[in-house]
């Protein structure tokens, strides 16, 4: 099972997880502010799930790509939607500062 290392906790999870419903599903939030009323509830189109992250995830879809083309994120950012992204293996999480989490 991998393991989701994030703010200090340590959570396994089924392969193929998405990582957005992992965190959600132990009390931990991938949200800054007020974003954690106001999101898309996971459907890939409001941006303020953007994580970083360092191991085995799924590819980005085209939705994901698309939404990390528009401000304030932009695909150089080295970032990836929580909601969109699905755990492969072991991976370390890390959110930035700003209501998107734009600020690493």
């Amino acid at each position: 099972m991998p393991t989701v290392y994030y703010r200090g906790e340590e959570v396994e999870c089924e392969t193929g997880a998405v990582l957005r419903d992992v965190l959600r599903d132990t009390g931990l939030s991938v949200y800054n502010g007020k974003a954690e009323q106001f999101n898309c509830r996971g459907m890939g189109s409001c941006g303020t799930c953007a994580v970083k992250i360092d191991g085995e995830v799924s590819e980005p879809s085209r939705k994901e790509k698309a939404r990390l083309w528009f401000p304030p994120h932009h695909p150089t950012h080295d970032v990836r939607l929580a909601c969109q992204t699905r755990v492969e293996g072991d991976v370390h999480v890390e959110k930035g500062r700003g209501l998107w989490g734009q600020h690493m």
